[in-house]
């Protein structure tokens, strides 16, 4: 464990694993070269995290990529998010073109450039896969949240990223006929990702809850900005637990409340129903109960 600028950094179980493996293996030297891949791949991560003023508490290397930690979770732009999750990859990239660069030159080993040209493909370009909490996974939880519910981009992504996490799996064994063997390295991956997102898919309702609590000082922000109401028309018969799984992650939110007659009886601010959600036996309660 290393500590840094206040941020953390540590080997995951996985990547130790690795590390021994590959000692008996006659591989060190590759994996030496893959946690310096990793690591550039990440500080691009935290450099880009911390441009926009976030608190990154803990960064856990992998093979693969890494997971940082961090306080904000659902409460930040998307955009911010979105660029935070593309820094990994570029940092691949230009590694890459640097490897192929040194390669066509003919400076020091080829087999080495090109070793370090193919790792940073593979990274950059399996980092990019739609599976949480795979940078492609982060970014599609951005791109989704200008266009629906954050609590349906979070049940959305988190199923589609166990989809995938299983698809991970069978691809690493489908040479097991053909071949005779599996892809060890893959199915590991695989199966470390499908348990994370089956952990994640559980804890849906804790990430949305602590995207609630943000919710108050995201509204100040909006205010402060101008920002446009986006209204959200509700019977007076939907449960508040409902209607704050129609908030949007980019949108301020007025909630119009209708009778029967389709006629406006009141309107509330996100403010008012979300303090009723996490007021004790109200989440339940119909909005015509609490306000009218």
């Amino acid at each position: 464990m290393i500590k840094c600028l206040g941020t953390v950094y540590r080997f995951h179980p996985l990547f130790v694993l690795m590390m021994i493996f590959s000692v008996f293996t006659g591989y060190f030297i590759e994996l030496l070269t893959l946690f310096a891949i990793v690591l550039i791949h990440e500080l691009g991560h935290v450099v880009a995290a911390k441009s926009f003023g976030w608190r990154v508490m803990e960064v856990q290397l992998l093979p693969f990529g890494g997971v940082a930690v961090v306080e904000e979770s659902g409460n930040v732009p998307a955009h911010e998010e979105l660029w935070v999750a593309l820094a990994g990859p570029l940092q691949n990239a230009w590694m890459a073109a640097f490897a192929y660069g040194m390669k066509q030159l003919g400076w020091n080993d080829p087999v080495w450039w090109e070793y370090f040209m193919q790792a940073n493909l593979w990274i950059g370009l399996f980092n990019l896969l739609p599976v949480l909490p795979l940078d492609g996974g982060k970014a599609l939880v951005s791109l989704l949240s200008y266009q629906l519910s954050y609590h349906k981009v979070l049940r959305f992504c988190t199923g589609l990223s166990l989809l995938l996490s299983f698809m991970i799996v069978c691809f690493a064994v489908i040479p097991l006929r053909a071949h005779g063997g599996i892809q060890l390295n893959l199915l590991v991956i695989g199966f470390f990702l499908m348990y994370a997102n089956g952990y994640g898919f559980r804890h849906i309702p804790y990430q949305f809850r602590r995207f609630l609590t943000s919710r108050e000082s995201r509204a100040l922000q909006h205010m402060a900005q101008g920002s446009l109401a986006q209204p959200i028309v509700v019977a007076g018969q939907k449960e508040i637990s409902a209607i704050v799984h129609l908030f949007m992650r980019e949108k301020y939110h007025l909630i119009f409340i209708l009778n029967e007659q389709g006629m406006i009886q009141k309107v509330l601010t996100e403010q008012r129903i979300i303090r009723a959600y996490f007021s004790e036996q109200k989440s339940n309660r119909a909005v015509s109960e609490l306000f009218m």
